[in-house]
């Protein structure tokens, strides 16, 4: 039986996701604005769904199923729809203006 993870939306952002308009399509999710809280076997999204309600642990909107390949599902009012995580780009490292020093670099001995 497969094995998924599940993600809970923080708060904050949950109050944003429920408000939010409706729109279909993959969703992109932010991994700042969840924590991993488990996992759950089940057949499918719906079964997971459906198991951790009974047990007292019912997935809210915004709360995402990661299946063992790595394919997320995101919990919404109609159901669940495909997601995908949305990583920062790095920022580029800052040059040093002509004529500076870089950070930590030794200065000329005076004579």
């Amino acid at each position: 039986m497969p094995l998924f993870r599940i993600y809970r939306m923080k708060d904050s952002p949950r109050q944003q996701f429920r408000w939010a308009p409706h729109v279909s399509g993959c969703a992109s999710v932010k991994p700042k604005d969840y924590e991993q809280q488990g996992q759950v076997e089940a057949l499918h999204e719906y079964d997971a769904w459906k198991l951790l309600r009974e047990a007292g642990e019912a997935l809210g909107v915004g709360d995402l199923l990661e299946a063992e390949g790595g394919q997320l599902r995101v919990c919404k009012y109609v159901g669940f729809e495909p997601a995908q995580w949305v990583l920062p780009e790095p920022k580029p490292p800052v040059e040093p203006a002509a004529g500076e020093q870089p950070a930590g670099a030794e200065q000329p001995a005076a004579t």
